[in-house]
């Protein structure tokens, strides 16, 4: 390398030293720089610190657009912070109401997985066509509005860009979005991150080739000690919701606020929202502790000073669940008035009823009627002393591949479509365990007894 000719004047380009090679000394920084760049780790960041520092909301897909900032929904934090890498859980299961925040949450989490912790992900729609509108309102708005995710995701017009309406390629990894609707998207590419958005408007079946949620977390299989499955939805009609379900089975974390007359902390609860007769604009909280009105002016240092509890054990230890109604949203969002408001009109049809319940308390809808659907069907069972009835002619079996088990059914079938449940069996145990596949064998060689 050699010295310049003059040490005072400013050089932009290129210079020819003593024996007439050129020389870049900008260039040289430049690279040195990049260099250093490059040996520097990652800032140990959290999802919800990534979010404050590099997250930008575009006004095409949020009603607030400029810096994103946790403190708006701070019980979105401990979610967010559960899917970091550094946290253990791998399975986040969120009941919520509408609009709380939780999508954007998980597009947080999507960008800081692009810009610090790259590795396969899968983002799923209930179907493909709001998958290609999720990617244009919210997955391209998110990477457009963050220098850190563009100089990572090239632009859609770049000839080798791997980016297109569904897949979004980046250094060490890459991000596919598809519909629950469709198997081959489910099944395309392994990966360590799934995003199961609004799991309750599923299909039950992928094209016919079952249970899209099952589908979805098999991809996981090669990345089992550092998957994260992110799993969001409005709950349904009970006993149909996967959400439920799930958020049953986890150790079902309330989100505890204390209340600025008496400090009790306690999880909001609907039925001590209350309102004068006729009058929503008057509700108000009751604390569950001294019984005081508590005034919405008061949500905002409520909500920063909460904090999520369990309160049940979970059946998978690194499982969690949150559950958050309507009356966790902040201020200029969905208001106590507007939650009292919305109740009101929902009055006077189960239609009306079930949607509110559903969207504003984040509960499911229980169906009414004179006896539950099951009990009729179980009142027109018929006995039969064989396991095979006399009309039965063949066996067909049906297996159902959960994530921890294996359910069968074996059929009998007669003529004119006729046709008998033989039996319902149950193996334990998962696609991950041979020994499951071993007993599936054993039951399709078992031989049953037919009625003469």
């Amino acid at each position: 390398m050699y010295a310049p000719t003059s040490t005072n004047s400013p050089r932009s380009g290129p210079t020819s030293g003593e024996d007439g090679a050129l020389t870049d000394f900008d260039g040289a920084g430049e690279i040195l720089r990049a260099w250093g760049n490059g040996l520097r780790p990652d800032p140990d960041l959290t999802v919800s610190e990534w979010a404050d520092r590099h997250r930008m909301l575009s006004g095409r897909a949020s009603a607030e657009p400029g810096r994103y900032r946790t403190v708006r929904t701070p019980y979105m934090r401990e979610i967010m912070d559960r899917l970091s890498p550094g946290d253990p859980t791998q399975r986040i299961v969120f009941m919520k109401a509408a609009q709380v925040g939780a999508t954007e949450a998980g597009n947080n989490w999507i960008g800081f997985a692009i810009h610090q912790a790259p590795g396969p992900m899968l983002a799923v729609q209930p179907t493909v066509e709001l998958a290609k509108r999720n990617s244009r309102q919210r997955i391209d708005p998110l990477i457009d509005e963050s220098p850190e995710l563009r100089e990572r995701v090239k632009p859609a017009r770049s000839r080798d860009a791997g980016n297109t309406m569904l897949s979004k390629e980046f250094a060490g990894g890459i991000l596919i979005m598809t519909g629950a609707n469709s198997a081959v998207g489910l099944r395309s590419t392994p990966a360590r991150y799934i995003f199961l958005d609004e799991v309750d408007a599923y299909p039950a079946s992928a094209d016919e080739e079952g249970d899209p949620v099952t589908l979805a977390e098999a991809r996981t299989t090669t990345f089992s000690h550092r998957r994260k499955v992110f799993m969001v939805s409005t709950p349904t009609i009970r006993g149909l919701s996967r959400i439920e379900r799930e958020f049953e089975a986890s150790d079902q974390r309330r989100y505890f606020v204390p209340c600025p007359h008496c400090g009790a902390m306690q999880w909001l609860q609907f039925d001590r929202l209350r309102w004068a007769k006729g009058k929503p604009e008057t509700a108000a909280y009751h604390c569950e502790g001294c019984e005081r009105a508590i005034a919405e002016h008061h949500k905002t240092e409520m909500l920063a000073k909460g904090e999520w509890r369990a309160t049940a054990v979970s059946k998978d230890p690194k499982a969690i669940g949150f559950h958050l109604s309507a009356l966790y949203s902040p201020l200029g969002w969905k208001s106590w008035s507007d939650v009292a408001r919305e109740w009101l009109a929902a009055q006077g049809s189960d239609e009306t009823l079930r949607a509110a319940r559903n969207t504003l308390l984040g509960e499911t809808w229980v169906e009414s009627g004179d006896a539950p659907e099951w009990q009729r069907l179980a009142d027109r069972r018929e006995v039969f002393a064989a396991q095979i009835p006399e009309g039965g002619l063949f066996l067909t079996a049906g297996a159902d591949i959960q994530k921890d088990r294996i359910e069968v059914d074996v059929w009998a079938w007669g003529r004119g479509g006729t046709s008998w449940l033989v039996d319902h069996i149950v193996i334990e145990g998962g696609p991950d365990h041979q020994g499951a596949w071993a007993e599936l064998t054993k039951l399709l060689d078992r031989t049953w007894t037919h009625q003469n």
